[in-house]
């Protein structure tokens, strides 16, 4: 089953294209990498995906939906969580907020939000923090509370601006090993500039510089692995 169906998508700020005649398809339960240079439209088309921003020309299905109609079904990793670090909120309350979509219309939290919580921090490895002020967490702790974030709204699709940009290797390799565990479970799409790291997990990865070009992640240029981007290569000829 294709969980997401991108044809022929156009995209621009103003005047200037960002992303020029686009297609491809995610399957259920893959794993995809997103790589390419500053300002190639990784991070655009991601909130293409989400339905913040709205196609110039071309289409977005998302489990045969529009990606607005199917938001409850998604879940977004952001590469960083901006908040007051004087701010008293806990890792529980901070993981709470991926429930905010399943409150009831008493806009309480409930047993199935508390069991939803503990769910995703164990997942994640952070069972023993809950009670923990997040402001206090490491770099490669915070991102995985945030993963644990949206793990608990239960979705179908999650979405990842690169998790591992701000955090050390040991906290690198562990969002990684989560992250594969996903697979089969729930779609993952990653952007990520750590290419050389992206390919050991991934079942693909996208070429994002104004066109996508989809290669298998044994067929990645050396180059590309280095962040050294070029033209992308001809139709039909093998991949260094």
């Amino acid at each position: 089953m294709s969980v997401i169906i991108v044809e022929n998508l156009f995209f621009a700020y103003s005047m200037d294209d960002v992303l020029t005649d686009i297609s491809f398809k995610i399957e259920a339960g893959e794993f995809v990498g997103l790589f390419g240079p500053n300002g190639g439209g990784k991070s655009t088309l991601l909130a293409l995906l989400m339905g913040f921003l709205k196609p110039k020309k071309g289409s977005i299905r998302i489990f045969e939906q529009s990606p607005i109609q199917a938001r409850s079904q998604m879940a977004w990793v952001p590469q960083t969580f901006h908040f007051d670090r004087h701010f008293p909120i806990s890792v529980e309350e901070v993981v709470l907020g991926g429930r905010l979509s399943k409150l009831s219309w008493m806009g309480r939290f409930g047993k199935s939000d508390s069991a939803a919580v503990s769910a995703s921090l164990e997942r994640v490895g952070m069972e023993n923090y809950k009670e923990a002020p997040f402001s206090i967490l490491s770099g490669g702790q915070a991102q995985r509370v945030l993963i644990a974030r949206a793990l608990a709204s239960n979705p179908s699709l999650l979405l990842l601006d690169e998790p591992t940009a701000s955090v050390d290797y040991a906290a690198q390799a562990e969002i990684y090993r989560l992250l594969t565990s996903l697979k089969k479970e729930i779609t993952v799409v990653m952007v990520t500039h750590d290419l050389h790291a992206a390919v050991k997990h991934v079942d693909k990865v996208f070429c994002v510089q104004k066109n996508l070009i989809p290669m298998a992640p044994e067929k990645v240029c050396e180059h590309f692995a280095m962040g050294l981007y070029h033209a992308p290569l001809k139709i039909g000829k093998e991949l260094s």
